[in-house]
């Protein structure tokens, strides 16, 4: 399963690459995020169907510090492949 994400609300500065970074490593999801110009984080979460399920509901929590108002989900091509999870810039 591969889902490209967009998420916005208090997303930046808050530690929430970290903190998706190092969920994606626990579940075992591979993929990436970072931050966007307009304050909104990208990712792209790539795994098994329940892992990644996992991963898209705690980033819908967030950091303690962050607040999420909207995530946007979309499915993707199973395509490309990553094999760890990295924060880009």
């Amino acid at each position: 399963m591969k889902k490209h994400i967009y998420i916005s609300g208090r997303v930046q500065g808050v530690g929430f690459r970290h903190f998706t970074k190092t969920n994606a490593r626990e579940l075992g999801v591979n993929g990436w995020v970072k931050n966007l110009n307009d304050g909104r984080v990208e990712a792209v979460f790539e795994g098994g169907e329940e892992p990644v399920k996992k991963l898209i509901e705690r980033c819908k929590d967030g950091p303690p510090s962050g607040y999420v108002k909207d995530m946007e989900v979309n499915n993707m091509n199973e395509e490309d492949s990553y094999s760890s999870f990295e924060v880009r810039f």
